[in-house]
């Protein structure tokens, strides 16, 4: 499977929705606060372009945040990106 990073702060609704969407699905995931955490911010800003959170990463692959990850589940694509097999 692969690592899930997850950039979020504690008082994100959609950090939370995305959270139990992968927890749903089995997997565990690598958060990173940037709450109160200047450097992890700017950390983000450059590694994905966007300031807002949840920036969500299956691997190396850049989702984006919950509505993307939420679209690729509603279109069948997250569990391949997942590497859970279809029944």
């Amino acid at each position: 499977m692969p690592e899930i990073t997850m950039y979020c702060t504690a008082s994100c609704p959609f950090c939370t929705r995305a959270e139990k969407l992968l927890i749903k699905k089995g997997m565990k995931i690598n958060k990173i606060r940037v709450d109160g955490d200047k450097a992890m911010l700017k950390e983000m800003i450059k590694r994905t372009g966007q300031n807002t959170v949840p920036q969500i990463y299956i691997g190396n692959k850049h989702v984006g945040g919950f509505d993307d990850l939420s679209e690729l589940d509603i279109m069948d694509e997250l569990d391949p990106l997942l590497g859970i097999k279809s029944e």
